[in-house]
């Protein structure tokens, strides 16, 4: 092979800055030149493009880099994508073994010596046919089959003896041959259907020019196997069912739904839409960007470009030049890469109120139940030690306590006296990594000073009159790996603070009559109704102990500062009441209502033994608000403010609040003159309305 390529070599012609292409050419005919620079070739240039007395500034103009040349070396064999470099270049530069530059040759030349060394190098147009997946075969300008790759032969079930040199038209259409035959036009995606093959052909003429016109001198014919079409096929109709349950879908749908793209276009919509609010009809605004539409004035504001500001999910209430008011939420929907794709808005006529007010009732009871259910399965551990919470408040407690709990990090725990602070502490310890380990609990206000100590640090034998003769382990070495819940720790002593901050800062215990100090590993919890920053001001609790504690703190926030809460619990505490004592007792709706009025000073304590007492003292299955205001004395004085829980029209709202205020008023009081006074109105009014309220309880009541 490089004996052949040397004979076709062409010597390397170099000119340096300064010399003109006439002054190295003028012996020799060569078709390229090289430029040099400090004694490196860098550049070539195809002489015919340029002037022989060229100058070096335009010689510079038609170089090109040299590091683009392919170079071929002396002993080393020529692999399959070295051929479609040869393809990509005018000349081919070529070394010797030593790796020295002998010439170059042209790329025609190489090619052709290439395809004469079939037996060494490979049939190239095979090797070219049997690299492509699709079935392929080379038709001449008579017709015949001269050329295909395996992957044809088994589309069309056919063998090569069969294929080489049989007229196309025998194998696939005549008539689509002949069409391109005569047209010189391309045929694409064309069914072929036979008892032996079923395939889609593309016929492809091959053109060559002829004088000045072109014509056809042979085709290729693209085959692509029935199951393969198939399978795409099945996919396409997949996706046009999704399109069409897609439709479905928006169709029943009772809001107005709008689908906008990232740029604010509108691209599809619901088949309901308020008409009223655009006036046209939405298919004549498909492709257009609803932005456009604030700035012609048609509505304010715009529910997509506060979306595609904000980036997250908006709710507005749209208003028209007409009045027309429309709520409308419309949620982003982001790529892979956090670019905008969708919005989807859905709206509603909120003038309609018939259908609000139905709507607004049914989610509340939807509301209430998932309430139930949602709680329920996010307590489905022991019903002694859940947290029975739906409120915001708790909701970033238990937040809290799921990110700190993957660290042993000392917490402390402060909220009043009934908030529920050592099942916080238990919570930490379940979800924590050290919830396999002990959970010691010991309420430092519960034992006297002189026994608190050796109760949390131990004793050795004989440490102090009657100090057990074994000794004795205290609550750190018991809680070794695990956690020690400290409860009411502002009740400790400033002499046994001193000794807590050493466990602390040292992770270590020396117990009582002992000098040896024993390594403990110990997460602590405290817990404590008090201001301890207050107490540090005060002097009676150590600054430096009140910072090792308060690492990460946790802040229970009483009962009257989460009311939606109140009725869970309450659901909670009769239930288990219930089935401890197989009864079937349950809160009336208006009785749930005044509880959660109520300010609960104890807390979850006062409501729990609250529950208890009404469960005791309650006649029938129903515990109404009338049973549940006889127990409770709510303030009077003006400084409470009533709850309203849920959304109810105004009107029911006041008649409501009228209601449990002069009921409350008379049987605190006993007497309308009494009643009226407390509420600030005349005493003709209480009788009145009271009068009215006993007779809608009458006509409730069964017969």
């Amino acid at each position: 092979m490089f004996e052949a390529i040397q004979s076709k070599l062409k010597p390397i012609i170099v000119i340096s800055e300064n010399q003109r292409i006439k002054e190295k050419l003028i012996d020799d005919q060569s078709d390229y030149i090289f430029l040099e620079r400090n004694h490196e070739l860098y550049a070539y240039v195809y002489t015919k493009e340029v002037q022989y007395d060229a100058n070096w500034e335009e010689i510079q103009s038609y170089a090109n880099p040299i590091e683009e040349l392919v170079i071929f070396n002396e002993g080393k064999d020529l692999s399959f994508p070295f051929i479609f470099q040869v393809l990509g270049q005018p000349i081919i530069l070529v070394k010797d073994r030593n790796s020295k530059l002998i010439g170059y040759i042209h790329r025609e030349d190489i090619l052709i010596e290439l395809l004469k060394r079939e037996n060494q190098n490979g049939d190239f147009i095979k090797l070219l046919l049997t690299s492509i997946p699709l079935g392929m075969f080379i038709v001449d300008r008579d017709k015949k089959i001269v050329n295909y790759n395996d992957s044809g032969l088994k589309m069309i079930r056919s063998q090569k003896e069969d294929v080489l040199g049989a007229d196309a038209r025998s194998i696939f259409s005549e008539e689509h041959l002949n069409s391109v035959f005569l047209t010189g036009k391309t045929m694409l995606n064309q069914i072929h259907i036979t008892d032996e093959m079923g395939v889609l052909v593309d016929y492809s003429p091959v053109m060559v020019r002829d004088g000045e016109k072109e014509k056809v001198d042979g085709a290729v014919i693209i085959v692509q196997d029935l199951p393969m079409v198939e399978e795409m096929a099945v996919e396409m109709d997949f996706v046009k069912n999704l399109n069409h349950d897609l439709n479905a879908i928006l169709a029943t749908i009772y809001d107005e739904i709008l689908i906008v793209n990232g740029e604010g276009e509108l691209i599809r919509h619901s088949e309901n839409y308020i008409s009223d609010f655009w006036r046209i009809n939405l298919k004549e605004l498909i492709g257009k960007s609803l932005l456009d539409l604030e700035q012609a004035g048609l509505f304010t504001p715009s529910v997509t470009r506060l979306v595609m500001e904000k980036r997250e999910k908006v709710s507005v209430v749209q208003e028209t030049d007409s009045g027309l008011k429309i709520l409308s939420i419309g949620n982003p929907i982001f790529n892979e890469d956090g670019e905008l794709l969708r919005i989807v808005i859905a709206s509603r006529d909120i003038t309609e109120h018939t259908k609000l007010k139905s709507e607004l009732e049914k989610t509340k009871e939807k509301s209430d139940k998932y309430k139930e259910e949602l709680n329920h399965l996010k307590n489905k551990e022991s019903p002694s030690d859940r947290i029975i919470y739906s409120s915001q408040k708790m909701e970033k407690i238990i937040m809290q306590i799921e990110k700190l709990a993957k660290f042993s990090s000392t917490v402390l725990i402060q909220g009043e006296s009934g908030v529920g602070k050592e099942l916080i502490a238990k919570e930490v310890h379940k979800r924590g990594s050290r919830s396999k380990n002990t959970f010691l609990t010991i309420n430092c206000g519960a034992i006297p000073e002189n026994l608190l100590e050796s109760e949390l640090f131990g004793y050795t034998k004989g440490a102090f009159t009657g100090a057990d003769n074994n000794g004795k382990i205290g609550y750190f070495q018991r809680a070794n790996g695990g956690i020690l819940f400290l409860d009411e720790i502002g009740e400790i002593s400033q002499q046994l603070q001193v000794k807590l901050l050493r466990v602390l800062q040292e992770n270590e215990v020396v117990p009582i009559g002992s000098t040896d100090p024993v390594p403990i590993d110990v997460q602590i919890i405290a817990a404590t109704n008090k201001n301890l920053e207050k107490m540090v001001e005060d002097g009676t609790f150590r600054e430096d102990l009140y910072y090792r504690i308060n690492v990460i703190p946790l802040n229970i926030p009483p009962l009257r500062e989460r009311p939606e809460d109140v009725p869970l619990l309450a659901h909670h505490f009769i239930q288990k009441l219930n089935k401890k004592y197989q009864k079937k007792y349950h809160f009336s709706p208006d009785a749930l209502s005044l509880l959660e009025l109520y300010a609960w000073p104890g807390n979850i304590r006062e409501l729990q033994n609250l529950i208890e007492r009404l469960f005791i003292t309650a006649e029938d299955d129903v515990i109404t608000s009338d049973v549940v205001s006889q127990f409770l004395r709510f303030d009077v004085s003006g400084k409470s403010k009533p709850m309203i829980t849920g959304i109810m029209p105004l009107q029911k709202a006041q008649e409501y609040v009228e209601e449990q205020l002069i009921t409350l008023a008379i049987q605190q009081y006993k007497t309308t003159t009494k009643a009226a006074r407390a509420l600030g109105i005349s005493q003709s009014a209480v009788s009145r309305k009271y009068k009215k309220i006993q007779e809608r309880k009458n006509q409730s009541r069964p017969v």
